[in-house]
């Protein structure tokens, strides 16, 4: 059995502090790019703020293509992927509406549900720290399109809505009344 010996400390040839480069567009090493699933994007924005390294990227795409011959089994073959991957959410092109309603909770207490904001490609989470501050109450993302706002506001959304987001008219808000959860 051989054993492999490690070099501590500084290595000749090498200018230290390393500086590394980073891509504008995925924030990662220039070297990782070409694990970020949209790599053409940065392929764009290095040619585009530092050609010097898109020229090294360019040939070591063009060595890697000519060295490797992909038959057609390599392209199918799943990839691999970690929390660098993102996922792209699925947009689904159903009816926009928005739906409120006000359901119980406990004995006097109610809360509001407000359900269909991201039909609209509303930000959940901005649109609860808007309600929380807005009404001074608690406001939490639920569901998958559901907010829970403490306290009945059910009234007050059909002005707020539409007044902080331009884009969503008070026809496409629907009353539900007082629903169970």
């Amino acid at each position: 059995m051989t054993e492999v010996q490690l070099q501590m400390g500084l290595q000749e040839g090498v200018t230290y502090p390393i500086k590394v480069q980073y891509c504008g567009n995925c924030s990662m090493p220039i070297e990782y790019c070409e694990y970020y699933p949209e790599y053409e994007k940065c392929k764009a924005w290095l040619e585009k703020n530092l050609p010097s390294e898109f020229e090294k990227v360019k040939i070591d795409d063009t060595a890697e293509a000519t060295s490797t011959n992909a038959t057609d089994d390599d392209k199918k073959r799943q990839k691999r992927g970690g929390k660098g991957m993102m996922k792209t959410k699925k947009k689904d092109d159903g009816p926009k509406k928005i739906c409120v309603f006000r359901a119980p909770r406990g004995k006097k207490k109610s809360v509001t549900v407000v359900t269909g904001l991201s039909t609209f490609g509303l930000d959940l989470k901005v649109a609860a720290k808007f309600f929380g501050t807005k009404f001074a109450c608690g406001s939490s993302v639920t569901g998958d399109d559901e907010i829970v706002i403490q306290g009945d506001v059910k009234d007050d959304l059909f002005d707020v809505i539409p007044e902080k987001w331009p884009e969503i008219d008070e026809d496409f808000i629907e009353d539900l009344g007082d629903q169970k959860r």
